[in-house]
Parts: structure tokens; C-alpha cells; sequence
């Protein structure tokens, strides 16, 4: 049984100032706030491409998806997630065609920018505040998610048990916030690639290593697990409280990247960094190919994990992996893996700071101001901004509860389409119907994320409140793949409404 020794911690220390002092030597020179935010555009499409699955999938995916094969009780987990990851696809093949072609025609830096130009001023500032709250608590939910492992290791130093997690937030949180005020979007987008390389790599060497010490090898972990059915990929029910069916997978799935891809200014800000449109398609079409492939070796290790404790049970399911990996992974690769963890989710924060902070300052800044984005004040204010993100994201992820029982990776998909459904309708709403204008398009994503809040607080509502329990059921047991789907029909249905109400808009020349 391995410990975390003093060479692992070598390792650690070395990586993690390795892939820092890369971040600031690749972002060392930026001459305005384009260059900051979309890296002037000089991006080649794979790096884009593999920024996209390390800012999506990196800690998140290696620490909570095994979980979902393995399962939380006895019975339970299997491969349904790949339901979900294959709608995925056909969502980033819409975005490829439907929105991309129209952030490059417009020259643009956020996604709400489109916004503006099909709406209005306030619709650009509505979209984008609240793609800011969603990043904030999803982001916060990835930092608190990666801090476990380093929790795990720092825990037999620290006398007081309960300060453990809060002291693995700050120092991850620091670590980011001086980490992505210098480095800007280049730095995000090239240490990303050393990130997912290490990480995947881990994966790799724990499949083998799993394959080694259960008995018979993974001849023996597929077949004990199909036995007990937990090989299963594909589950045909016709039901809206399951959320890994082969229906919430492919449409649930599909809405839920053509949000996180088409509107979120995470992924956006990405693929704007690309040289061409025609790159930027192939960077996101891509990743959804590359992601597939990286959540079926993620799924496989839960299958291993499995078999190798038979099936024992953990306080939460996202203990699982990181306690194996600091308990039986050789010493020295034990510090490389969890500096992979620790700085792929460092990187991917970095890349939700750095986002943010472009929101902030394009949206709200320069209208407010009037300044232009090559006027020097702007990238200092925008290296402000991504430094007073970076503190929200702390304490956001010092709040978030440490005994929740759900897989990190569940709840963060929940608090994403919490917004997204409006977000996506919102553009859908544009692009669609010529009768919207601005009143429409904000009445309809606010009565959208106003539902889906009650959706979505539904079950803890009944909880707290068992006589509610029996009204609020239908609503509390759907399952959270089909939220974008529902807000995107909201947001469709009351902003078309809404557009009856009004003579018909003029004509606009540079309609999206």
C-alpha cells in the first residue's frame, strides 16, 4: 500500500511550478485586451480543440466519472453515461454550423455580443450577467472537486480535521488567481495541452495497473461486471426521471452542448481564439470525438475500481479513485497524478477567470465607459476583473457543502443547466424568429430560469418540506439531462408569445 512520500511531493512541487512558470512564459507579452482574452486569434484548431476537453472534462472527469460506473449503492452504476456524452456530439455539430459562422462574421469576443447585435445593449448585459453567476457557482464546484485530493494527502498533517478541505481550497484558489493574472488566454490554451496529456496518461497507467492486480485481469473485471450488469450502455426507457436513457442522452445531451458550447463564453472564448472559422469548427466537432473516448476510460476505471474493492462502499462516490490512487499507484507517479489533477483543474479555472473577466470587461466595461478595447486602461482593467473572479471563486468553493452525497460531476451539470436552457433560447430566438425584439427576448429567458429554478429546488424544496412532497413530485423527479431542453421551449414559447403583442420590427441589415 503506497503513501504519498517525499518523492511524490518532489514531483509535485516541481510540476506544478513547471506548468506555472510555462503559463506566464507563454503569456508574457500581451499588448491589448484582444490578445489578452482571444489570444489575437493565432490559436491552431488542435490546441483549441484539446483546451476544450481539458477546460470541460479535466479534474472533474478524473476524479468523479469512475464513480458513476462504480456506483454510489450496491446495484448500481454502469456505462449509460456515454448516452449522454453521444448527444454531446451531435450538440457541438450544431454549434459548428448554426453558431460559429456568425461570431466570426461579426468579428466578436463574447458570445453575448451577438446578442446585442440581434436585440439590444441590455439583452448583451442580461446574457452575460447571468453567464457570469452560472460560471461562478459551477467553477466553484471544480475547485472544491480537486481540493480532494489534495485533502486527502495534507490530511495527516493538520491536527484540526476540519480545517483540511478549506486549506485545500486557498491553496489551490491562490495558486490560480497568480497563475491567470499574468498569463491571459495563451497561457490557458498551451498549458491546458500539458494538462490533458498528464492527466489522460494517468488514466492510462491506472487501467493497466487495475489490470494487474485484480485477479484474471480485465478479462475478469468485463466479465464479473457484466454479470452484474454494469456494463450496460444503452437504456431504451421512455421516462423523464432517469437521466441515463438513450433519450435524455442523445437530445438532453445534445442541448446541453449546444449550450456549453454555443453560449457559454468558456468554450466560446475558445474557439474566437482559433485563426479561421473553419478551424474553429474542426477544434469543437473534435473535441466532442476526443471527450467520448476520454469518459469511456474514466467509466472503465470505475469498472476496475469495482471489481478490485468487490463493490465496497465509500462516503461519496468521489473518493473512490483519488483513495486508490494514494494508496496503491508507485510512488512518484502517485505525485504526478494528482499534480495533474491539481493543475489541469488550476488550468481550467484559469480559463474560467480568464472568461469571466472577458465578460466582464466587454459587456459591462467598454458600454459603460465607451472605451475601446485597444486603449491600454482596458487590459489593465481587465486583469483586474479576472483577479476579483478569481477571489469569488474561492469562497465560492470554501461555501460549497463538504458531505454532499452526489458525484461533483452531477452537480455540476445541474447548476450549468440551471441557465443554460434561457441562454440557448435566447439565441435560438434570434436566429429564428424575425418577429422578437429585445422586450421579447429578455421577458422569455427571464420566465425560463425563473421555472427552472423551481424545477431544479423542486426535490430539496420537498425535502425540507415533506407535506409539499406529494405536489411538487412530478416536477422534483425530472431528470437533470432534459433541463436545457425544457428552458430552451420556455424561452421559445413566451418570448414568440410575447412578439404578437408588437407591430412587426423593421428590417434589420446585419440581422443574425
Amino acid at each position: 500500500m503506497t503513501r504519498f512520500t517525499v518523492l511524490d511531493a518532489v514531483v509535485l512541487v516541481v510540476y506544478l511550478a513547471g506548468t506555472t512558470t510555462l503559463g506566464l512564459w507563454v503569456g508574457r507579452r500581451q499588448r491589448d485586451a484582444k490578445d489578452y482574452f482571444v489570444a489575437d486569434r493565432a490559436i491552431p484548431w488542435w490546441a483549441v480543440m484539446f483546451s476544450i476537453v481539458a477546460s470541460e472534462t479535466s479534474a472533474l472527469t478524473f476524479i468523479s466519472t469512475p464513480g458513476l460506473s462504480y456506483g454510489a449503492r450496491v446495484g448500481t452504476g454502469d456505462l449509460g453515461f456515454l448516452q449522454v456524452v453521444a448527444g454531446y456530439i451531435i450538440g457541438r455539430i450544431v454549434v459548428a454550423t448554426v453558431l460559429l459562422p456568425r461570431y466570426f462574421e461579426g468579428n466578436l469576443v463574447t458570445a453575448y455580443a451577438l446578442l446585442e447585435q440581434r436585440f439590444g445593449l441590455e439583452t448583451r448585459r442580461f446574457t452575460s450577467i447571468v453567464f457570469m453567476v452560472t460560471r461562478a457557482l459551477a467553477d466553484s464546484v471544480r475547485v472544491f472537486a480537486t481540493a480532494i485530493p489534495v485533502a486527502l494527502i495534507i490530511s495527516p498533517s493538520v491536527t484540526n480535521k476540519a480545517l483540511v478541505m478549506p486549506l485545500a481550497v486557498l491553496l489551490l484558489g491562490t495558486l490560480t488567481v497568480i497563475y491567470t493574472y499574468r498569463g491571459g488566454m495563451k497561457a490557458v490554451v498551451w498549458t491546458e495541452l500539458v494538462q490533458a496529456t498528464v492527466y489522460l496518461s494517468g488514466g492510462t497507467a491506472a487501467i493497466i495497473l487495475l489490470g494487474h492486480l485484480v485477479p484474471g485481469g480485465w478479462h475478469e473485471i468485463w466479465s464479473s461486471a457484466t454479470a452484474a450488469g454494469k456494463t450496460r450502455a444503452l437504456d431504451f426507457s421512455i421516462t423523464f426521471d432517469k437521466p441515463h436513457t438513450i433519450f435524455a442522452g442523445l437530445i438532453g445531451g445534445a442541448f446541453l452542448a449546444m449550450a456549453s458550447h454555443g453560449t457559454d463564453q468558456l468554450i466560446v472564448q475558445r474557439l474566437m481564439s482559433s485563426r479561421s472559422l473553419k478551424d474553429a469548427q474542426r477544434a469543437i466537432v473534435g473535441s466532442g470525438l476526443v471527450v467520448f473516448c476520454q469518459f469511456f476510460l474514466f467509466l472503465m476505471i470505475g469498472l476496475g475500481l469495482w471489481a478490485f474493492y468487490h463493490g465496497r462502499l465509500f462516503p461519496a462516490t468521489d473518493q473512490i479513485f483519488p483513495t486508490f490512487i494514494l494508496e496503491y499507484m508507485p510512488n512518484g507517479l502517485v505525485g504526478l497524478i494528482v499534480a495533474a489533477i491539481v493543475a489541469a483543474t488550476m488550468s481550467t479555472h484559469s480559463g474560467a477567470i480568464n472568461s469571466l473577466a472577458g465578460a466582464t470587461t466587454h459587456d459591462i466595461y467598454l458600454p459603460l465607459t465607451g472605451r475601446s478595447a485597444d486603449d491600454p486602461q482596458t487590459l489593465r482593467m481587465g486583469r483586474f476583473f479576472a483577479l476579483g473572479w478569481g477571489v469569488v471563486l474561492t469562497l465560492g468553493a470554501l461555501l460549497f457543502p463538504q458531505d454532499t452525497k452526489t458525484p461533483v460531476v452531477v452537480v455540476a451539470l445541474g447548476i450549468a443547466s440551471f441557465t443554460y436552457g434561457g441562454l440557448l433560447g435566447g439565441f435560438f430566438l434570434g436566429i429564428l424568429w424575425r418577429r422578437a425584439i429585445q422586450r421579447d427576448a429578455i421577458l422569455g429567458m427571464s420566465v425560463a430560469i425563473t421555472v427552472m429554478a423551481f424545477i431544479v429546488f423542486a426535490k430539496p424544496i420537498s425535502t425540507a418540506y415533506p407535506l409539499l412532497a406529494p405536489m411538487l413530485s412530478p416536477v422534483a423527479s425530472i431528470a437533470w439531462p432534459w433541463y436545457v431542453l425544457i428552458g430552451t421551449t420556455l424561452t421559445l414559447v413566451v418570448g414568440m408569445s410575447s412578439s404578437f403583442t408588437h407591430p412587426m420590427p423593421p428590417e434589420r441589415p446585419a440581422q443574425a
